[in-house]
């Protein structure tokens, strides 16, 4: 009897769901939580920082409104997320991470990593800015960077980022590229384009996709310090 009292169910589920595994274990909890379409990639896009709906609807261009406006709705209900009306004089409505939300970065980084190892990944597909800095935040080697100390601004279509590495660590936060000491101008896929894939940033100049200010010395050592996980069926090396 006490055992039953013990695991009968608190609740019903999250607000508004319209499934449930039904099972006790936490990552299938995790999955009722976060599972439906869409869920975890709305999530994704606030990682870098609160969004307008707008925002996230560029972000991620295969969401209808309706749907965006239910994923956000049920983020919000299970409280992974919040909404609030910036001051005056922007007085817009954007969604946010709450501290818990936040927690869920190396869920992310956990699975970048993964994914990034099928050789089925196809890296040419569009993304957005907040997935090319998360990209930024799982693959980064410290032993790559070494006694390497300096600040890189981003860039990314609309978006702002600078990235900084001092000690062995990168951060990358949301600010204004310019005050960094070099900068990598151009949609995220230019970006990872020279960081990922081993174009030259002069080629990627020529092209007409990236454009490269301040310490080209800097930007250059900046875009080494992000090895790929060698995909399935690869030999490393």
């Amino acid at each position: 009897m006490k055992l039953q009292k013990l695991t009968e169910s608190s609740g019903t589920g999250p607000k508004g769901s319209k499934r449930s595994y039904n099972d006790a274990c936490a990552a299938a909890h995790a999955l009722d939580l976060v599972g439906e379409r869409w869920a975890l990639l709305v999530v994704r896009e606030l990682m870098t920082g609160p969004k307008r709906f707008g925002d996230l609807r560029a972000g991620l261009p295969g969401i209808s409104a309706n749907v965006l406006t239910q994923r956000l709705e049920g983020l919000e209900a299970v409280g992974v997320l919040t909404r609030r009306t910036l001051p005056a004089p922007a007085s817009v409505q954007v969604y946010e991470l709450t501290p818990w939300g936040y927690e869920a970065e190396p869920i992310f980084q956990a699975l970048g990593r993964w994914a990034a190892r099928s050789p089925y990944h196809d890296p040419t597909l569009p993304f957005s800015a907040a997935s090319m800095v998360l990209s930024l935040r799982t693959m980064f080697s410290a032993e790559r960077a070494g006694a390497f100390r300096g600040t890189v601004g981003l860039k990314a279509g609309t978006e702002g980022y600078v990235a900084e590495v001092a000690g062995g660590a990168l951060t990358v936060a949301a600010a204004d590229p310019d005050t960094a000491d070099a900068v990598l101008e151009g949609e995220p896929p230019a970006i990872a384009a020279a960081i990922y894939s081993g174009q030259t940033l002069e080629a990627l100049e020529e092209a007409g996709a990236l454009t490269v200010s301040g310490d080209r010395v800097i930007a250059r050592r900046f875009t080494g310090f992000f090895p790929l996980p060698p995909r399935v069926g690869e030999e490393e090396g």
